[in-house]
Protein backbone atom coordinates (compact mmCIF):
# COMPACT_ATOMS: atom_id res chain seq x y z
CA UNK A 1 0.00 0.00 0.00
CA UNK A 2 1.38 3.29 -0.93
CA UNK A 3 2.03 5.38 2.16
CA UNK A 4 2.95 8.95 2.78
CA UNK A 5 6.75 8.72 4.67
CA UNK A 6 6.34 12.19 6.22
CA UNK A 7 3.17 11.93 8.18
CA UNK A 8 1.76 10.18 11.40
CA UNK A 9 -1.40 10.05 12.81
CA UNK A 10 -1.19 8.86 16.18
CA UNK A 11 -4.78 8.32 17.60
CA UNK A 12 -5.49 7.92 21.72
CA UNK A 13 -8.62 6.11 22.75
CA UNK A 14 -10.75 7.64 25.90
CA UNK A 15 -12.37 5.92 29.10
CA UNK A 16 -14.02 2.57 28.74
CA UNK A 17 -12.24 2.06 25.21
CA UNK A 18 -9.18 0.22 23.82
CA UNK A 19 -6.89 0.96 20.56
CA UNK A 20 -9.66 -1.07 18.92
CA UNK A 21 -12.21 1.46 19.21
CA UNK A 22 -10.36 3.32 16.02
CA UNK A 23 -10.30 0.54 13.66
CA UNK A 24 -12.47 1.65 10.98
CA UNK A 25 -11.24 5.56 11.55
CA UNK A 26 -7.32 3.40 11.06
CA UNK A 27 -8.26 1.54 8.19
CA UNK A 28 -9.79 4.84 6.44
CA UNK A 29 -6.81 6.87 6.85
CA UNK A 30 -4.79 4.02 5.68
CA UNK A 31 -6.62 3.83 2.33
CA UNK A 32 -5.46 7.73 2.51
CA UNK A 33 -1.81 6.37 1.87
CA UNK A 34 -1.38 8.55 5.59
CA UNK A 35 0.51 6.14 8.74
CA UNK A 36 -1.73 5.81 11.70
CA UNK A 37 -0.76 3.96 14.91
CA UNK A 38 -3.52 3.77 17.79
CA UNK A 39 -1.28 4.99 20.95
CA UNK A 40 -2.36 2.42 24.19
CA UNK A 41 -2.88 4.66 27.58
CA UNK A 42 -3.60 2.50 31.00
CA UNK A 43 -6.06 5.11 32.37
CA UNK A 44 -4.52 4.74 35.64
CA UNK A 45 -4.11 8.54 36.11
CA UNK A 46 -3.55 11.64 34.33
CA UNK A 47 0.29 11.20 34.77
CA UNK A 48 0.75 7.68 33.42
CA UNK A 49 -1.27 8.44 30.39
CA UNK A 50 0.78 11.23 29.28
CA UNK A 51 3.63 8.77 29.64
CA UNK A 52 2.32 6.09 27.60
CA UNK A 53 1.67 8.51 24.78
CA UNK A 54 4.92 9.77 24.91
CA UNK A 55 6.63 6.43 24.74
CA UNK A 56 3.85 5.66 21.53
CA UNK A 57 5.19 9.14 20.22
CA UNK A 58 8.82 7.97 20.84
CA UNK A 59 8.36 4.92 18.17
CA UNK A 60 7.11 7.24 15.77
CA UNK A 61 9.52 8.72 13.29
CA UNK A 62 8.53 12.33 11.24
CA UNK A 63 5.91 14.99 12.56
CA UNK A 64 2.49 14.00 14.14
CA UNK A 65 -1.11 14.86 14.05
CA UNK A 66 -2.41 13.57 17.17
CA UNK A 67 -6.06 12.70 17.21
CA UNK A 68 -7.78 12.16 20.07
CA UNK A 69 -11.49 10.89 21.62
CA UNK A 70 -13.25 11.62 24.83
CA UNK A 71 -11.28 11.73 27.67
CA UNK A 72 -7.90 11.65 25.47
CA UNK A 73 -8.32 15.13 24.17
CA UNK A 74 -6.34 16.02 27.60
CA UNK A 75 -4.14 13.55 26.87
CA UNK A 76 -2.69 14.94 23.54
CA UNK A 77 -2.76 18.50 24.84
CA UNK A 78 -0.37 17.30 28.04
CA UNK A 79 2.45 15.93 24.86
CA UNK A 80 4.47 19.59 23.80
CA UNK A 81 6.36 17.27 21.34
CA UNK A 82 8.08 19.77 18.79
CA UNK A 83 6.76 16.96 16.26
CA UNK A 84 3.18 17.44 16.89
CA UNK A 85 2.09 19.83 14.12
CA UNK A 86 -1.85 19.52 14.65
CA UNK A 87 -4.24 18.46 17.21
CA UNK A 88 -7.68 16.68 16.45
CA UNK A 89 -10.33 16.56 19.29
CA UNK A 90 -13.18 14.13 18.67
CA UNK A 91 -15.69 15.00 20.83
CA UNK A 92 -13.31 15.23 23.09
CA UNK A 93 -11.90 17.36 26.41
CA UNK A 94 -9.67 20.28 26.80
CA UNK A 95 -9.49 21.37 29.86
CA UNK A 96 -7.35 24.07 30.07
CA UNK A 97 -4.09 24.88 32.75
CA UNK A 98 -5.03 24.12 36.24
CA UNK A 99 -8.83 22.74 35.36
CA UNK A 100 -9.17 19.02 35.85
CA UNK A 101 -11.03 16.40 33.67
CA UNK A 102 -14.12 16.21 35.78
CA UNK A 103 -14.36 19.95 35.87
CA UNK A 104 -14.80 19.95 32.51
CA UNK A 105 -16.94 16.64 31.87
CA UNK A 106 -19.05 18.37 34.12
CA UNK A 107 -19.40 21.57 33.05
CA UNK A 108 -23.08 21.00 31.85
CA UNK A 109 -25.89 19.75 32.63
CA UNK A 110 -25.67 15.60 31.56
CA UNK A 111 -28.30 14.31 28.90
CA UNK A 112 -31.32 12.58 30.58
CA UNK A 113 -29.34 8.86 29.49
CA UNK A 114 -26.06 9.77 30.49
CA UNK A 115 -25.03 6.63 32.29
CA UNK A 116 -24.63 7.11 36.00
CA UNK A 117 -20.84 6.70 37.31
CA UNK A 118 -19.35 5.89 40.36
CA UNK A 119 -15.91 4.73 41.07
CA UNK A 120 -15.73 0.99 42.58
CA UNK A 121 -14.12 0.30 45.69
CA UNK A 122 -10.42 0.53 43.57
CA UNK A 123 -10.97 3.86 42.39
CA UNK A 124 -11.79 2.56 38.88
CA UNK A 125 -15.24 3.95 37.11
CA UNK A 126 -16.76 1.42 34.88
CA UNK A 127 -19.34 2.07 32.42
CA UNK A 128 -22.38 0.16 33.16
CA UNK A 129 -23.57 -2.40 29.98
CA UNK A 130 -26.68 -0.19 29.15
CA UNK A 131 -24.47 3.03 29.71
CA UNK A 132 -22.94 1.61 25.98
CA UNK A 133 -26.73 1.44 24.36
CA UNK A 134 -27.69 4.72 25.64
CA UNK A 135 -25.03 7.09 25.43
CA UNK A 136 -21.76 6.04 24.56
CA UNK A 137 -22.69 4.74 21.05
CA UNK A 138 -26.25 4.86 20.40
CA UNK A 139 -25.30 5.23 16.43
CA UNK A 140 -23.38 1.95 16.62
CA UNK A 141 -24.65 -1.28 15.79
CA UNK A 142 -25.71 -3.79 18.25
CA UNK A 143 -22.07 -6.05 17.01
CA UNK A 144 -20.29 -2.86 18.02
CA UNK A 145 -21.95 -2.30 21.38
CA UNK A 146 -21.60 -5.62 22.22
CA UNK A 147 -17.89 -5.20 21.41
CA UNK A 148 -17.30 -2.25 23.01
CA UNK A 149 -18.80 -4.22 26.29
CA UNK A 150 -16.47 -6.86 26.31
CA UNK A 151 -13.44 -4.98 25.79
CA UNK A 152 -14.14 -2.10 28.06
CA UNK A 153 -11.26 -0.68 29.95
CA UNK A 154 -12.45 1.43 33.33
CA UNK A 155 -10.67 4.74 34.01
CA UNK A 156 -9.17 5.73 37.14
CA UNK A 157 -10.84 8.63 39.10
CA UNK A 158 -6.93 9.59 38.93
CA UNK A 159 -7.17 10.59 35.77
CA UNK A 160 -10.08 13.13 36.02
CA UNK A 161 -8.97 14.55 39.14
CA UNK A 162 -5.46 16.04 37.94
CA UNK A 163 -5.04 19.77 37.60
CA UNK A 164 -3.35 19.80 33.80
CA UNK A 165 -0.38 21.97 32.93
CA UNK A 166 -1.06 24.65 30.08
CA UNK A 167 -2.16 22.41 27.24
CA UNK A 168 -0.42 22.36 23.49
CA UNK A 169 -3.37 23.62 21.79
CA UNK A 170 -2.44 27.14 23.23
CA UNK A 171 0.03 26.87 20.47
CA UNK A 172 -0.24 24.64 18.34
CA UNK A 173 -3.61 24.44 15.65
CA UNK A 174 -6.16 22.01 16.40
CA UNK A 175 -9.47 20.73 15.03
CA UNK A 176 -12.66 19.99 16.72
CA UNK A 177 -15.24 17.61 15.74
CA UNK A 178 -18.42 18.53 18.09
CA UNK A 179 -20.99 15.85 18.47
CA UNK A 180 -24.59 17.61 18.55
CA UNK A 181 -25.97 13.89 19.52
CA UNK A 182 -23.27 13.47 22.60
CA UNK A 183 -25.12 11.76 25.36
CA UNK A 184 -21.61 11.75 27.65
CA UNK A 185 -20.19 15.27 27.23
CA UNK A 186 -22.56 17.38 26.52
CA UNK A 187 -22.45 19.16 23.22
CA UNK A 188 -22.84 22.67 24.98
CA UNK A 189 -19.42 22.34 26.92
CA UNK A 190 -17.86 21.01 23.56
CA UNK A 191 -18.95 24.09 21.91
CA UNK A 192 -17.55 26.18 24.69
CA UNK A 193 -14.05 24.30 24.30
CA UNK A 194 -14.15 24.24 21.07
CA UNK A 195 -14.49 27.88 20.88
CA UNK A 196 -12.30 28.82 23.84
CA UNK A 197 -9.46 26.83 22.06
CA UNK A 198 -10.08 28.74 18.78
CA UNK A 199 -9.81 25.21 17.27
CA UNK A 200 -11.38 24.51 13.34
CA UNK A 201 -15.04 23.31 14.27
CA UNK A 202 -17.48 21.06 12.62
CA UNK A 203 -20.89 20.23 14.42
CA UNK A 204 -22.12 16.93 13.24
CA UNK A 205 -25.03 14.76 13.97
CA UNK A 206 -22.99 12.31 15.61
CA UNK A 207 -23.06 10.50 18.95
CA UNK A 208 -20.51 10.63 21.53
CA UNK A 209 -18.23 8.02 19.81
CA UNK A 210 -17.97 8.82 16.20
CA UNK A 211 -15.19 6.39 15.60
CA UNK A 212 -17.36 3.52 15.63
CA UNK A 213 -21.04 4.94 13.87
CA UNK A 214 -19.70 7.40 11.75
CA UNK A 215 -15.64 6.53 11.29
CA UNK A 216 -16.01 8.55 7.73
CA UNK A 217 -16.77 12.15 9.25
CA UNK A 218 -13.24 11.39 11.57
CA UNK A 219 -11.49 10.25 8.92
CA UNK A 220 -12.30 13.55 7.23
CA UNK A 221 -11.32 15.44 9.80
CA UNK A 222 -8.09 14.25 10.27
CA UNK A 223 -7.59 14.60 6.40
CA UNK A 224 -8.50 18.12 7.23
CA UNK A 225 -6.28 18.43 9.66
CA UNK A 226 -3.20 16.90 7.27
CA UNK A 227 -4.36 18.98 3.93
CA UNK A 228 -3.96 22.40 6.17
CA UNK A 229 -0.60 22.10 8.31
CA UNK A 230 1.53 19.75 5.09
CA UNK A 231 -0.19 21.08 2.05
CA UNK A 232 2.67 20.28 0.20
CA UNK A 233 2.96 16.57 1.11
CA UNK A 234 2.38 13.90 -1.31
CA UNK A 235 1.63 10.40 -1.05
CA UNK A 236 4.69 7.96 -1.58
CA UNK A 237 5.32 4.30 -2.73
CA UNK A 238 6.01 2.76 0.23
CA UNK A 239 9.36 0.92 0.66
Amino acid sequence: MPVNGNINVVAVHGAWADGSSWKDVILGVEREGIRIVAAPIPLTSFGDDTSALKHALARVQGPVILAGHAYAGAVIAAVNDERVKALVYIAALAPDEGETVAQVFYRDVPHPQAPKLAPDGDGFIWMPDEGFKNAFAQHATAEQIALSIAVQRPISVKCIQEPVTKPAWRSKPSWFLIAEEDRMINPKTQHFMAERMGATTRSLPVDHTPLLSAPEKVVNIILEAKQAVFPLERVQPAG
